[in-house]
């Protein structure tokens, strides 16, 4: 019997180096890692030790004869990685060696933003125990995307916050919540106070789709939507018209999935979980029955990954749909499919896609239909969105020889009052920082932040995560990407390039409460932690979240002055 890995898996490879049979792919100095969904378990190599369950931050590996019927897939899944990429006789895990440290005094890190990015860097440092982090968020809640981007149905995804927690309790790392780089403090004070800053603050702008109606009422960016449901404070005012019966999203990745199955999905499934509750009282009086998603390209280009296009065949009361002749593959994607070209997971996605195509719909369920090779090019209405115009596309063979979407005379009109863009994320300049517009990333080498493009290192400003390396992978991918990021850093301190006289943490406490009075520590976040649970557990669900800046700083103030907040360790 063998382990295998299942939806849930957040790629940080923890798992890894604790097998001892080096059975688990692709590893962080594997190629394949940089795209991979997910990883995978040889089954013939196995040993059922059971190191990697105890490893996984995700509780996503269990035993083979343990499966869900849910999850019972995810064997085949495994095992058809191994198909392409066999293992290799004498392969050895990756045992990633930190950079030599010399005795040079305190190093003092800044690290501006605090979703899993950041977390991943700061436990990277606290490693050390002569570092001192100190982590700058906007908002007064930390983790980022976790907290504010994965979707609410997802509960096992947040778990990986545990371990987060672990190292926000060390005694060389501070919180500075609720204080905006940029606004509180700037570039040049927090290098005035620390040997070294990494910026890791994602890709939180969306791209647009440059096409006529795009401003009416009722289009939005698919991030906005997220925000909303998931209690964005930014994003908690916002109106979303659920009056009509077809929503249509451009985009077909995980986002488009997400949201499709928000808007879909049984209102008490959602009523369980830790959807903000301004959006479950809006989708309580939803109308919207069909929601469409359109991808410029066909299923073997589409975005999603196999576990989340598996996963909505679970929904219940809710049909997948697709057009059987939209599946009949390109000369050029057939080709490059059964060449190999193509990840082992394209294949299956394929596969998946023409199963959920042979299934009979049922009269009264509601639905969300996949439609390939489709681009909209205008959104029509008076006042707001009424219809979405849709161009049909063909792929022809792009410069670099991958399929390329070309709208052809084909054409459609389709009604809709709400369309939501998702077609990625780009990150956004930063004052005192260098910016890369054409790829919307901190142009850097390996994390090291550069002038331009091309040119001369920065001294003592790093970058990791999306907004380091582009929106790509998933929580876990961003471990190795903050060891590398990390790794440099060290390397560059021990080499003397980064001592210097810097402020020190008393210093900076001072310049951070003249500036930013409502600051939130790491206790205030506890007590907010704390309160949301506690108004949880009064109706079942995990938390209930605080959506308002103001009754944060209140709850955190209040709750941290009249009552002792067990650490992570002793919860």
């Amino acid at each position: 019997m063998a382990y295998v890995i299942t939806q849930a898996c957040c790629n940080d490879a923890s798992c890894v180096a604790t097998c001892p049979v080096n059975c688990i792919h692709p590893t962080p100095d594997e190629a394949q890692f940089r795209t991979t969904e997910m990883l995978y378990i040889e089954p013939d190599t196995c040993i059922d030790c059971g190191a990697c369950v105890d490893a996984c931050p995700v509780a996503a590996i269990f035993p083979e004869d343990q499966l869900s019927e849910a999850d019972a897939r995810y064997a085949e899944i495994n095992a058809n990685y191994y198909e392409k990429y066999p293992l290799q006789e004498g392969w050895k895990p990756l045992q990633p060696t930190e950079a030599k440290r010399v005795d040079l005094g305190t190093l003092r890190v800044a690290i501006v933003g605090a979703g899993p990015a950041a977390s991943y860097a700061a436990e990277q440092l606290l490693v050390h125990s002569d570092v001192e982090v100190e982590v700058f968020e906007k908002l007064p809640t930390p983790w980022g995307l976790i907290r504010a981007g994965v979707a609410p149905d997802h509960p096992g995804t947040k778990v990986i916050t545990d371990a987060f927690e672990w190292t926000a309790a060390k005694d060389g790392f501070q919180f500075h919540l609720n204080v905006e780089v940029g606004k509180h403090l700037s570039h040049d004070e927090l290098m005035a106070n620390h040997h070294a800053v990494i910026y890791a603050v994602g890709a939180s702008s969306d791209r647009r789709l440059d096409i006529p109606g795009e401003d009416l009422p009722g289009s939005h960016a698919a991030t906005e939507f997220v925000a909303w449901y998931n209690g964005h404070p930014d994003y908690a005012d916002r109106d979303f018209d659920l009056s009509g019966e077809r929503a249509v999203i451009v985009g077909n990745g995980n986002v488009a999935i997400d949201v499709a199955r928000v808007l879909t999905m049984d209102v008490a499934e959602l009523a369980e979980t830790d959807i903000a509750d301004h959006a479950l009282e809006a989708l309580r009086h939803s109308n919207i029955r069909e929601v469409v998603l359109l991808g410029r390209r066909g299923p073997a280009q589409a975005a999603y990954s196999t576990p989340e296009f598996l996963a909505l065949g679970e929904l219940e009361n809710v049909d997948v749909v697709i057009d059987p002749v939209e599946l009949e593959l390109d000369e050029l994607s057939a080709r490059l499919l059964e060449g190999g070209e193509y990840e082992p997971s394209t294949e299956f996605k394929v596969q998946l896609a023409r199963e959920f195509a042979e299934r009979t719909s049922t009269p009264g369920h509601k639905r969300i239909v996949f439609r390939y090779l489709a681009s909209p090019t205008g959104l029509l209405g008076t006042e707001r969105v009424e219809a979405v115009t849709v161009a049909r596309n063909e792929l022809v063979a792009g410069a670099d020889g991958a399929p390329s979407a070309r709208p052809t005379a084909d054409s459609e009109t389709m009604d809709a009052s709400l369309v939501l863009r998702s077609i990625g994320y780009r990150g956004r300049p930063l004052a005192g920082v260098p910016f890369d517009e054409r790829r919307g990333t901190i142009p850097n080498d390996n994390g090291r932040v550069l002038e331009s493009a091309g040119g001369a290192p920065v001294d003592g400003v790093y970058v990791t995560g999306w907004i380091k390396r582009g929106p790509s992978g998933v929580i876990g991918t961003n471990k190795a990407c903050a060891k590398e990021t990390v790794r440099g850093l060290l390397e560059d301190f021990q080499s003397g390039s980064l001592s210097r006289p810097v402020g020190s943490r008393k210093d900076l406490t001072k310049l951070v409460a003249q500036r930013q009075p409502a600051r939130i520590d790491y206790r205030g976040w506890q007590a907010i932690d704390a309160a949301e649970r506690a108004r949880g557990a009064a109706s079942g669900r995990p938390r209930v979240k605080i959506t308002d800046v103001d009754e944060m700083l209140g709850v955190a103030k209040a709750l941290r002055a009249r009552a002792w907040l067990p650490s992570p360790k002793t919860r």
